[in-house]
């Protein structure tokens, strides 16, 4: 099999039930596309003839008796559940200790030195929902001017701030200044801009959310593609999650309709690599907001999108569909849940209907991309392409 294009895509939070040492994050019972399910409205028959159903795990739906794909269930290797390990591991790195988090809100002397650096003080410093945040926050910041510093369950330090009141370029700058301190001990995944528009009560946030990741603490498969001359295209907020290393042209997108559209045009591109794609809206939009119905619909959406992808795809490209942690709308909380992914695997010239089980680690899939393209690095991961070719 002589692969020229290999297409990633990641829908952000599409977890297939709980790890075995799901209980030891609160998660036991977690099961986002059983929540789904349960809904009676999902309705994925492209993902159903690629093999979702035959998956370890999901007998609770009929499996297709003749897959157009390969299929598996993919353990994480790492410790922990939020989007930046989680992609970190499914591109070779597996992290052995969880990145920081702050259930109690960060520590004071972390906060007045960036107080001081910003020139703004600080509200809130508590791990709160982003939304119900600004309905009790808001109306101090307009006040006040100072910034609304708060957490999750998830190693992410977040600044809102209403972009009608505080320039959009200001609030970026001071997203900067948070990276550039949370190093080391403090080294969260991610600081994040959220700003935000409106007036009490009737805040929106807006599609200006920024990312602002930790640089990956090794090599990644991106960048062993882009040191071998292949090409690495990230679409969504993948150049945000990797910090840049590794991915030589990037599309930003605003939710899953632009990654969607921008993901069909790199078919019309002449490029020899991979495309990186994440769909944030999974997550972002729906799981952590405990909406069953518009999760479904954007899988249901999705899965619309993919029957016009597939017919298109070039004798020569590999399609990769999986996850990166689990976010179940219907658990009692709001945020990431420790769960299995999904991997469908569908090309022209790939075999059809093989299960690859249950594997080891998110990192095969790195292992997997390297392999198709024969180049080697020092990541983790197991290929399976000699058993999908």
């Amino acid at each position: 099999m002589s692969i020229k294009r290999v297409f990633l895509i990641v829908l952000d939070s599409a977890g297939i039930g709980e790890m075995p040492d799901a209980a030891d994050y609160g998660d036991k019972g977690s099961n986002t596309f059983k929540t789904l399910f349960g809904s009676g409205k999902l309705s994925v028959p492209n993902l159903e003839k690629l093999g979702l159903y035959n998956i370890d795990g999901m007998e609770y739906k009929s499996s297709f008796d003749k897959p157009e794909g390969c299929f598996a269930r993919l353990s994480e290797e790492s410790k922990g559940k939020d989007t930046t390990v989680g992609h970190w591991e499914i591109a070779g790195i597996v992290s052995p200790r969880p990145l920081p988090t702050y259930p109690n809100g960060f520590p004071e002397e972390l906060l007045e030195e960036f107080s001081r650096r910003t020139g703004r003080g600080i509200l809130c410093n508590l791990p709160y929902s982003g939304t119900e945040v600004l309905k009790d926050y808001g109306p101090r910041q307009k006040e006040t001017g100072n910034l609304i510093v708060y957490t999750s369950a998830d190693s992410v330090f977040q600044i809102a701030a209403n972009e009608e009141w505080i320039p959009l370029a200001e609030i970026y700058r001071y997203c900067e200044i948070a990276r550039e301190m949370l190093k080391g001990e403090h080294g969260v995944g991610r600081v994040i801009a959220r700003p935000y528009v409106g007036e009490y009560p009737n805040y929106t946030r807006t599609a200006n959310r920024h990312d602002y990741a930790i640089e990956p603490p090794g090599e990644t498969m991106c960048d062993i593609l882009t040191n071998s001359g292949l090409d690495t295209i990230g679409v969504g907020k993948i150049y945000d999650i990797f910090s840049g290393k590794g991915i030589q042209k990037s599309i930003r997108t605003k939710n899953n309709a632009e990654g969607m559209e921008q993901t069909e045009k790199l078919l019309l591109e002449d490029f020899c690599g991979l495309a990186f794609v994440n769909l944030v809206d999974f997550d972002m939009v729906y799981g952590h907001r405990n909406n069953i119905s518009g999760y479904t619909d954007a899988m249901n959406a999705f899965d619309v999108w993919l029957g016009n992808f597939l017919p298109q795809l070039e004798e020569d490209d590999l399609l990769l569909i999986t996850a990166d942690h689990g976010c179940d709308p219907g658990a009692p909380g709001t945020d990431h849940s420790r769960e299995y992914i999904p991997l469908l695997i569908y090309g022209k010239s790939v075999k059809h209907g093989v299960n690859l089980g249950t594997r080891s680690s998110f990192a095969d899939i790195a292992a997997t991309v390297l392999d198709i393209f024969n180049v080697s690095g020092d990541i983790r991961g197991i290929s399976f392409k000699d058993l999908i070719v």
